[in-house]
């Protein structure tokens, strides 16, 4: 293997520093990555379609402007037969002069596609069952049954002028012969779009899902687009095989809202995608926090301090060891620079913390002390987060540092 000049290439920026074996060529062989991702976000959709969410047709239409500015290029802006307010927020969200190509979702059946026609769709998201439970115990359809109902919507948006996202739901647990047969048979006879291969219960490892996205590619001319759950946790990653395989199209929710466990997070696939694939999204990175914190906010789902890219840890760090280069280098602690994200760096002050981040902190509040006090300093701090077993608030850390210099 040639040495590789760690401080020129992909892979090392003034923002990020990942990994360069990412971009050997061996590692990349046989990629077909789209030079230009397009980030779809179903958040006013499949987001709230997470237990318990309810948004109103000011707050859908609020979320669409802060996707709008984020950079998405496509935002599914609801389903119009679920209740007039649906019908009345896609109407606004249609009226409201975005940037983003605006879609409405619909069923397989007529009356759907004509629901999102009156809504001022231009384009539609039309789903059907195609998982073999779906088909044997839930709707009781044949086969041949599920392919002329999709092929007689398709058709029907296509008539009406509309552009179509064929979307076959529970596509990794169809029967392998009859889902490409459905594919090939809507393409044929209806000429849809684009294709979406849909991981719905997450149930794909991501081989499988780069061998369906190059089934389907053989089968069918058209771009293919990815919709995964994260069931397993691997939302993200079968989404990332998917365009590693030839699709250009990701289906996403921010902040990874969705049905269950949620959907492949915006943020994540967003920044995967641009830093340790290469591709283009278009996406304003900086933007990405408030707009997390505005669902955040308009849902009541509080996420996780562990989330990726917008989890309150993600930038944070408590062990002393190394503190100094989260001012000095922070891409040596860090994948990539707050400041990418719109995020700064916090020191969080508790069990593990050392005399570097006494320092850093004394020095954020204009405070200053002799080495001797900033040892006690650590010390008293390191002993009242074993009392409080947590990591201690401002306040604690000021009240520690202030009786330590009246001594």
């Amino acid at each position: 293997m040639a040495k590789v000049d760690m401080e020129n290439g992909p892979w090392w920026t003034e923002n990020w520093v990942t990994s360069p074996f990412n971009f050997l060529p061996e590692v990349r062989q046989g990629l077909e990555l789209p030079k230009r991702l397009k980030l779809h976000d179903a958040m006013l959709r499949d987001g709230e379609q997470t237990p318990g969410v309810i948004l109103l047709k000011e707050e859908k239409l609020a979320i669409a402007k802060a996707l709008d500015e984020l950079g998405v290029d496509r935002i599914e802006a609801g389903m119009p037969a679920v209740s007039p307010d649906d019908f009345q927020a896609i109407k606004n969200i249609n009226a409201a002069g975005l940037k983003a190509q605006i879609s409405g979702f619909c069923r397989a059946m007529a009356k759907d596609v004509d629901m999102c026609l009156e809504a001022d769709c231009k384009h539609v998201v039309i789903e059907i069952p195609c998982g073999y439970l779906r088909l044997k115990y839930q709707m009781g359809w044949t086969e041949d049954e599920c392919i002329k109902r999709a092929v007689d919507a398709v058709a029907h948006a296509k008539k009406r002028g509309l552009g179509v996202c064929f979307f076959p739901f529970d596509a990794t647990r169809a029967e392998p012969e009859f889902y490409l047969r459905l594919m090939k048979s809507v393409y044929e006879d209806a000429g849809p779009d684009s294709v979406a291969l849909v991981d719905t219960q997450g149930t794909a490892i991501p081989q499988a899902i780069m061998y369906m996205v190059r089934k389907i590619r053989e089968t069918v001319p058209v771009p293919v687009e990815v919709h995964s759950h994260n069931d397993f946790g691997m939302g993200v990653a079968g989404t990332m095989a998917a365009l590693s395989a030839g699709a250009e199209v990701a289906h996403v929710c921010i902040n990874g809202m969705g049905e269950r466990t949620g959907n492949a997070a915006l943020e994540e696939v967003a920044m995967s995608a641009r830093i340790m694939y290469g591709m283009e999204t278009g996406i304003n990175f900086e933007k990405l926090p408030e707009v997390s914190a505005l669902v955040q906010k308009l849902t009541g789902i509080k996420l996780d301090k562990l989330k990726p890219v917008v989890g309150d840890n993600a930038y944070a760090r408590e062990v002393g060891l190394g503190m100094d280069m989260v001012k000095k280098q922070p891409r040596t602690v860090f994948p990539i620079d707050p400041k990418f994200v719109g995020r700064k760096p916090t020191v969080i002050m508790g069990k593990k913390s050392g005399i570097l981040s006494v320092g850093m902190k004394l020095e954020e509040w204009g405070m200053s002390a002799s080495e001797p006090q900033m040892r006690e300093m650590t010390d008293k701090i390191k002993a009242l987060a074993v009392e409080k077993k947590r990591a201690l608030a401002d306040d604690e850390v000021r009240g520690v540092f202030e009786g330590v210099l009246r001594g």
